[in-house]
């Protein structure tokens, strides 16, 4: 499974970059504006040279004509930059335009099975079914991941990879690798809480200070 982070924090995403475990990144309105950056198109350029992967950049506007201008803009700042359209009716045009000149598209707001077949349909690079504002509403969001990755298997031609977003825990990241979902976009804290298990931490508290009560030091070896 590919680790993408969502965020658009670029001192967070160089940091988890530096770890090697990071796929791509993707963006949305909403995380830009709690990044305070002051230009869209310098933050995605200067994500797009600290990730060589996809890195989701979303249009703004909701019409087919100034969407397809927009997502061609962004095209344009870097060759991994995958376009991020809404799944609408000109959201899937512009995603069928742009991915018929070569440009990775990601279609976001899924939350259906239907939903992700049209995106699959209209050529998209992903499909981002939102899972933790599905459990939101009292509904399995990992049933969704389930039936569209079920429903992908079944047509060798569909190359859209399921991106499972609205990750809210590591659970939902292990229950998505489990069925087969290609991609999990997932918060910076929620990468760090992979991580975290009390015997880790235990195990390693006992083998520091059992390394102490030798008095050696690897550095000081002749």
């Amino acid at each position: 499974m590919k680790f993408f982070v969502d965020t658009a924090d670029l001192n967070e995403i160089k940091d988890l970059a530096s770890t090697g475990l990071l796929d791509g990144v993707t963006t949305n309105p909403s995380l830009v504006a709690q990044s305070g950056a002051k230009s869209f198109i310098d933050l995605i350029g200067q994500i797009c040279e600290v990730v060589p992967g996809p890195v989701s950049a979303e249009v703004a506007a909701t019409d087919y004509a100034t969407m397809l201008k927009e997502g061609q803009r962004l095209a344009k700042i870097a060759k991994n930059v995958a376009v991020k359209v809404p799944l609408t009716p000109d959201g899937l045009k512009v995603c069928k335009a742009l991915s018929d000149d070569g440009t990775m598209v990601n279609v976001t707001l899924c939350f259906s099975p239907a939903q992700a077949i049209l995106a699959a349909k209209a050529g998209a690079t992903f499909i981002s079914p939102f899972v933790g504002r599905l459990d939101d509403i009292s509904t399995d969001g990992m049933q969704l991941i389930r039936d569209i990755v079920q429903i992908y298997r079944q047509y060798p031609l569909i190359k859209t990879e399921v991106l499972v977003a609205s990750v809210r825990h590591p659970l939902h990241l292990v229950e998505a690798a489990k069925v087969g979902a290609h991609v999990a976009t997932i918060p910076p804290k929620v990468i760090r809480q992979l991580y975290a298990h009390p015997l880790t931490d235990k195990g390693l508290a006992a083998f520091v200070a059992d390394w102490a009560k030798t008095g050696q030091s690897i550095l000081d070896a002749a």
